[in-house]
């Protein structure tokens, strides 16, 4: 698909990019979902024709009155926002069917999920979902992308010079990849009152929304950044939040509706545990970590900045691992053979953790440890080799030998292959798709 007309002036071309035009010349429609403000209705626009703006109360009023208006226009076209009429989802459903599944008519945009009784049909076979993010250092300009995720599946690397330090990466974490940030060359300490801005829309107008409590959703949130990277239950999150109803098992009840919602609005993300193809009776631990859409929302709720976070290594180490997982999670997701959901973890009862594992279609795997610094490659590389040996005892296996095993870090002078370990070492600002 060829880009529209309204392609954004000074818009930065984003890795979604080319899964949205190859999927615009495959499908009727696309949507496009993803937290509020990470740039979908940007990367819509230049693909598009025309737009209609459901976000807007008197264009919202009159979809509400007659949902067809909100198709009228010279194809591509954009629907922002559409969710907050869901009867719009059939309307371009029986459209698409109409023009006999006609590829690349429309390009939703939600940044929340609509309650799943408003829609009647799912859209499957005319209406393909693109889960979209904040940016990456890849697309920032942070990071140079010279060592490529998809080439350690594909045999290729070489070592590189970087000579990253650490305050720079806190810079990052604490501003994020929010591309109105980018765009306008933001430093971290501004950014706070960016996110101030993002929370204050999310507690004040989205929740009530929701028919929840806005005090009760930002204390939810608050103890999901004090759980950062970590497979944490309701229970702990109902007790870190403080929750305290007369019958416990309501608390955490209530503890799932509040994680359910941010998860609906785009917010967070699961990462769930690898199903590792192994032999061994150690239990797999596969509940999921929570992640925050963007580094910097973890960051902000935790109420640091880039002075303290490089003070703090517990807490500077949480958040990295975050970033790292936000990038590898983009970078997954545009590569060959990569299913919906390509990135886990993989953690078991003998208590070993590895904390990103990466699996395609065809059953080729990669794992990486998230170190801040250097100085603990060997007892990563250690916990790598002990998941590729427990998977290698499996002849049932597809694929029991890793495409790689790498230790993904933080400040480091090179990115290369450490023969000593058998892992690659890479920066995760050399890192890219």
């Amino acid at each position: 698909m060829k880009q529209g007309s309204l392609l954004p002036n000074g818009y930065i071309p984003r890795i979604v990019d080319d899964q949205i035009s190859r999927q615009l010349d495959l499908f009727g429609a696309i949507e496009i979902a993803g937290t509020m403000w990470c740039g979908k209705t940007w990367s819509s626009l230049s693909f598009a024709e025309s737009i209609t703006s459901v976000g807007r109360n008197d264009i919202r009023m009159a979809v509400e009155a007659d949902p067809t208006i909100a198709l009228l226009g010279k194809t591509p076209h954009v629907i922002d926002e559409w969710q907050d009429v869901p009867a719009i989802w059939d309307e371009v459903r029986m459209d698409v069917d109409q023009n006999g599944g006609e590829a690349g008519r429309f390009i939703l945009t939600g940044s929340s999920d609509p309650q799943k009784d408003k829609v009647r049909h799912s859209g499957a076979g005319r209406i393909d979902r693109i889960r979209m993010s904040t940016m990456t250092l890849q697309e920032t300009g942070e990071s140079s992308g010279v060592i490529s995720l998809q080439g350690l599946f594909d045999g290729e690397f070489q070592p590189v010079l970087v000579q990253q330090n650490l305050f720079p990466l806190a810079e990052m974490v604490c501003r994020g990849g929010w591309p109105m940030l980018i765009s306008k060359k933001i430093k971290a300490f501004d950014a706070q009152e960016y996110l101030r801005s993002y929370f204050d829309a999310l507690f004040d107008i989205s929740i009530p929304r929701r028919g929840l409590n806005s005090r009760e959703a930002a204390v939810i949130a608050q103890a999901l950044a004090r759980n950062i990277s970590q497979s944490v239950t309701f229970q702990t999150l109902t007790s870190d939040a403080g929750f305290r109803e007369i019958d416990s098992k309501r608390a955490v009840e209530k503890t799932a509706a509040y994680v359910d919602t941010l998860s609906a609005l785009y917010v967070i993300q699961s990462v769930t545990g690898w199903d590792a193809p192994i032999r061994s009776k150690s239990r797999l631990r596969v509940k999921p970590k929570y992640y925050f859409a963007d580094p910097s929302m973890a960051a902000f709720l935790l109420g640091t900045d880039p002075e303290r976070l490089v003070m703090d290594g517990q807490t500077f180490g949480l958040l990295f691992e975050s970033l790292c997982m936000h990038d590898l999670a983009v970078y997954a997701s545009a590569m060959k053979n990569a299913s919906s959901t390509p990135l886990y973890y993989y953690r078991d009862s003998d208590g070993l953790e590895v904390d990103a594992v990466i699996e395609l279609r065809d059953g080729r795997w990669g794992a990486f440890e998230i170190k801040l610094g250097e100085s603990k490659i060997t007892d990563a590389a250690a916990n790598l080799h002990r998941l590729e040996r427990k998977v290698s005892l499996n002849p049932a296996a597809r694929n029991p030998k890793p495409s790689f095993l790498a230790v993904l870090v933080g400040a480091g002078e090179t990115a290369r292959y450490d023969k000593a370990n058998d892992v690659y070492v890479i920066s995760i600002t050399a890192l890219g798709k």
